[in-house]
């Protein structure tokens, strides 16, 4: 298969069962069926490289590994974690509201706590940063082939607005 990498599975034979008559020419794809050709999975890797080797990456990986590396921030996580199962616990196995709303504010002052520190700021808005980064990636590639797609077909887009 040295044009098209399974991801999974194999289609029969390429073919498809349906009124169009033998031999249509048009393929039949089971969705658990996904052939794609190895250029494109070469790109998507080479991109996926970059996307790594950016600011934003690397800098989400020296915040990550600061908050890893600091007992206290560890620390406090680890008992906003230990808060969220007695929430959890309170809400749905004792239904206590009084308890839920103790612990709630109690969560509030730990998450209030950690927002204070400067590198899960830092670490929260390059999260933010790489899922942008990614969502613009992916509207680039989505906008440019919907864009070649509706060229090809010669179709253009509806006037907005009739005079």
């Amino acid at each position: 298969m040295s044009e098209q990498q399974t991801v999974q599975g194999n289609t029969e034979h390429g073919h498809h069962h349906h009124e169009h008559g033998e031999g249509c020419g048009i393929p039949k794809f089971d969705t658990r069926d996904l052939l794609i050709r190895e250029d494109i999975m070469k790109k998507a890797k080479e991109l996926a490289d970059l996307i790594y080797t950016s600011e934003e990456v690397q800098h989400y990986r020296r915040a990550e590994s600061q908050i890893q590396g600091n007992t206290k921030i560890q620390e406090l996580i680890a008992t906003v974690k230990k808060k969220q199962k007695e929430l959890v616990a309170f809400e749905t196995t004792f239904k206590n509201e009084t308890m839920v709303k103790k612990i709630e504010q109690e969560m509030e002052v730990l998450q209030d706590e950690l927002d204070g520190i400067p590198i899960v700021t830092e670490f929260q808005q390059s999260q933010s940063d790489i899922n942008y980064l990614l969502q613009l990636v992916i509207s680039i590639v989505r906008d440019t082939v919907s864009e070649k797609i509706n060229v090809e077909a010669g179709s253009e887009e509806a006037p907005a607005e009739c005079d």
